[in-house]
C-alpha cells in the first residue's frame, strides 16, 4: 500500500520512482522554494505535451517559479498584477498563497494522471517557507500516494504547523541511518556555496572558524555569482543572505532585502515580508537610511494588516513616527492608522471616531503637497478612506460624493493608462455602493468596472450575486464560470455556483461543485449540510450517510444534518431514531419547517395523527408548503375517521 513518508535520515527502500528531488530551505529561494524548483524542471515539458493544463494555471506557475516568465506569458493578468510598485494600491489577501498552493497540486495531479507511481522528495522542510509548508500540507491530504508519493525529510520534529499537522495525519514516519556529507578539499566554502543550508557539522566548523573577512569574502564572490544568473526568485533567499553577511550589510545587505521585499509584498508572501523586513531594520539606520527604514515599515505594517495582526502594525506606525518627522511617512502612517481602526482590529477595538480623526490627518498632509499630480493622488486616495468610513457609520450618499470626486479628480489630472489600478478601485467601490440601493443598477457599475479590470475574479463573482437576485439566474451562472476561470482555487464561487444550480434543480452539477468545495476545503460545514441533501434527493444514501457524519463530527447539533440523518433513518424503517433525530434538529432551530413536517410524518405513521397535524400546522405558520399542506390534509382525515 502506498504511503506519503515523513523521513529523518537514509529514505526508506522500495519507493516508487523519483520523479524529482527538491530543497525547501526557504534560504534558497524564499517563498516557493521547494515547489518552484520543481516547476522549473516539470514545466518547459509540460508546456510541450500539456499546453492548456499549463495556461490553466499560468498564475500559480509564475508567482511560484518567476524564472518560467521566459516561457509562458500570463493570460490571466489583473490591473493589481501589472501596477508599478509606486502605483499598487491593493494587495492580495492573506489567504492568497493557500489558494496558490491549490492551484499547484490540480497542476500536479492532472499532469501526473496516468504516468504511474512516482516519488517526489522534499528536504530541508523543518526551514521551509510559509507557502512550501502550506502546498506540501495540501499535497499530502490531496494527492493519492498511489500517483504520487511525497517523501518529507526533516532534520528533526520542530515543524510548524500547518506541514506539522499534515505530516502528523497522513504520512509514515520513518527514522533512517544519518546520511553523511561527502568530505571536500575546502568545507568552508562548500558551505557557502550550498548557500550556507547545510547542517552537516564539519561544514559549519570550518565556516565558524573562517576569518571574518574571508567568510565575508566568500558571501560577497557567492552573491554575484547568483545575481549574474539573473534568476528573480533567488533575490528573496539566497542573495539576500549573502549580501547580509558580506562586506556591505548596511549598504549592499539592505539594498538586497529592499528588493526582496518588494517582490514579496506584491507577490502576497507576507510572512517572508516580515522575516525580510525584521532583517532589514536590524541592519538599516533611521538616521542615514530613513527611506529604506519606512519602505521596510510599511510593507510590514501592509503584511501585519492583512494577518491579521493589527495590534503589532499599530505598534509600527507608532515606532515610524517616533523617528521620523518626514510628512510623507506620518501621513501613509495616519491613513494606515486609520484602516485598523475602520478594518482590522477585532469588532470590539474598532472606533470609527479615531479612524476619522487619522483619516483627516492624512488627507490634511495630502492637501499640503507641492506637486499637482501628486496631491491630487494622494488626496483621492485617502479620501477614499473617508469613503469606507462614511459607509461604516452609515452614511452612504457622504461616501458616494467622495467617490465620484476622487473618479473626476483622477480624470481631470491623469491621461488614461495612468493610475489605472487606483480608478479602477475607485470604480468598484462606487459599484458597491450603487448595489447597496439598486441591484439593477449595481449590475450596470460592475459591467463597467470589469471593463476596465477584466480578468478580476472577485468583480464577476460580486456581480453573479446581484444578477441571481435579480432573477437572471443563466447570466449568474455565466459570471461565476468567468470568477472561476479566472481566478485561483477559491471555495466560494464553486459554492454559490453549486447552491444556484441545486435552486435551478440540476443537482448533478451542484454536487459537483459542492464536492470541489469539500476538496479545497475539507471543513466547510455548508457544503456538507447541502450535499448531503442533494445526495438524499438523488438517491445516494451512503453518500448522503457520509456527509452527515463528516458535517455531525464538525457541529454535532447542525440542525439540518439532524434531519437528513432522520430521513435515512426513517427510509430504513427506524421511526424512533427519526423521530428523535427531528426532535433533535427543532431544538437547535424551532424555525425549521422541513424538520417539523418530516417529524409529522413519521408521527403519522407511528400512529399519532394528532401530533402529526400540530406538526403539519407548525410548518405551515413558517412557510407555505404543498407537501406539508397535503400530508396535514391525510392526517386530518385520519383523525377524522378516528373521532367519527
Amino acid at each position: 500500500m502506498f504511503r506519503h513518508r515523513w523521513v529523518s535520515g537514509a529514505l526508506p527502500a522500495g519507493l516508487p520512482p523519483v520523479l524529482s528531488t527538491v530543497d525547501a530551505h526557504r534560504r534558497l529561494r524564499g517563498p516557493f522554494t521547494a515547489a518552484g524548483t520543481l516547476l522549473r524542471r516539470l514545466v518547459p515539458d509540460l508546456l510541450r505535451t500539456h499546453p492548456d493544463l499549463v495556461r490553466a494555471h499560468d498564475i500559480e506557475i509564475l508567482t511560484a517559479a518567476p524564472e518560467l516568465g521566459a516561457l509562458l506569458t500570463c493570460g490571466r493578468e489583473t490591473l493589481t498584477s501589472q501596477a508599478s510598485p509606486q502605483s499598487r494600491t491593493r494587495y492580495y489577501p492573506y489567504a492568497r498563497t493557500v489558494q496558490l498552493g491549490h492551484g499547484l497540486v490540480d497542476l500536479l495531479r492532472a499532469a501526473l494522471a496516468g504516468t504511474g507511481p512516482r516519488t517526489l522528495v522534499v528536504t530541508h522542510a523543518e526551514h521551509a517557507d510559509r507557502t512550501d509548508a502550506e502546498w506540501l500540507a495540501l499535497m499530502l491530504r490531496r494527492v493519492d500516494p498511489a500517483l504520487l508519493t511525497v517523501v518529507v525529510t526533516t532534520a528533526t520534529t520542530d515543524v510548524a504547523d500547518p506541514l506539522a499537522a499534515a505530516l502528523s495525519a497522513y504520512c509514515v514516519r520513518t527514522v533512517g541511518d544519518p546520511v553523511e556529507t561527502p568530505v571536500t578539499a575546502d568545507p568552508a566554502r562548500s558551505y557557502v556555496d550550498g548557500d550556507c543550508v547545510s547542517d552537516d557539522p564539519a561544514l559549519l566548523a570550518a565556516y565558524a572558524a573562517l576569518d571574518p573577512g574571508e567568510r565575508a569574502r566568500l558571501h560577497d564572490r557567492r552573491a554575484a555569482e547568483l545575481l549574474a544568473r539573473g534568476e528573480p526568485s533567488l533575490r528573496a533567499g539566497a542573495i539576500c543572505h549573502h549580501r547580509e553577511h558580506g562586506g556591505d550589510p548596511a549598504g549592499a545587505g539592505v539594498a538586497a532585502l529592499g528588493d526582496a521585499l518588494q517582490d514579496c509584498i506584491l507577490a502576497g508572501h507576507y510572512d517572508a515580508v516580515l522575516d525580510l523586513g525584521r532583517r532589514c531594520l536590524a541592519l538599516a539606520d533611521w538616521t542615514t537610511q530613513p527611506d529604506e527604514c519606512w519602505l521596510a515599515t510599511v510593507k510590514m505594517t501592509i503584511a501585519l494588516s492583512t494577518m491579521g495582526r493589527a495590534d503589532e502594525a499599530m505598534a509600527l506606525f507608532d515606532d515610524a513616527c517616533a523617528r521620523s518627522t518626514a510628512p510623507s511617512v506620518h501621513m501613509q502612517a495616519a491613513y494606515g492608522r486609520a484602516m485598523l481602526y475602520t478594518r482590522y482590529f477585532d469588532e470590539a477595538r474598532r472606533d470609527l471616531r479615531k479612524a476619522s480623526a487619522w483619516v483627516n490627518t492624512a488627507v490634511s498632509l495630502a492637501s499640503l503637497l507641492p506637486h499637482d499630480r501628486g496631491r491630487a493622488y494622494n488626496l483621492t486616495f485617502n479620501e477614499n478612506g473617508r469613503a469606507l468610513i462614511a459607509m461604516h457609520l452609515g452614511d452612504p450618499e457622504e461616501a458616494m460624493r467622495l467617490v465620484d470626486a476622487g473618479i473626476a479628480r483622477m480624470a481631470a489630472t491623469f491621461t488614461a493608462g495612468e493610475r489605472d489600478l487606483h480608478l479602477s478601485v475607485l470604480r468598484y467601490n462606487r459599484a458597491q455602493l450603487v448595489a447597496r440601493r439598486s441591484p439593477a443598477d449595481g449590475v450596470e457599475e460592475y459591467t463597467a468596472v470589469i471593463a476596465l479590470d477584466p480578468h478580476h475574479p472577485d468583480y464577476y463573482a460580486e456581480r453573479a450575486a446581484l444578477l441571481r437576485r435579480l432573477g437572471r439566474s443563466a447570466e449568474a451562472l455565466a459570471d461565476y464560470d468567468a470568477a472561476i476561470a479566472n481566478g485561483l482555487p477559491d471555495v466560494e464561487p464553486h459554492y454559490n455556483r453549486g447552491d444556484l444550480y441545486a435552486e435551478l434543480g440540476d443537482l448533478d452539477a451542484a454536487v459537483a461543485d459542492f464536492d470541489r468545495v469539500l476538496d479545497l476545503e475539507p471543513d466547510f460545514l455548508a457544503a456538507y449540510v447541502n450535499r448531503a441533501a442533494l445526495r438524499y434527493e438523488l438517491g445516494d444514501a451512503d453518500g448522503a450517510r457520509a456527509d452527515v457524519a463528516a458535517g455531525l463530527h464538525l457541529e454535532p447539533g447542525q440542525p439540518h444534518l439532524l434531519c437528513t440523518r432522520g430521513m435515512l433513518a426513517a427510509d430504513t424503517g427506524d421511526l424512533a431514531a427519526a423521530v428523535a433525530d427531528y426532535r433533535a434538529a427543532l431544538r437547535a432551530e424551532p424555525d425549521l419547517a422541513g424538520a417539523w413536517t418530516n417529524l409529522g410524518a413519521a408521527l403519522f405513521e407511528l400512529g399519532d395523527p394528532d401530533g402529526a397535524v400540530r406538526c403539519f400546522d407548525r410548518a405551515l405558520r413558517i412557510e407555505d408548503d404543498p407537501v406539508a399542506r397535503a400530508n396535514r390534509a391525510a392526517a386530518a382525515s385520519s383523525l377524522a375517521a378516528v373521532a367519527g
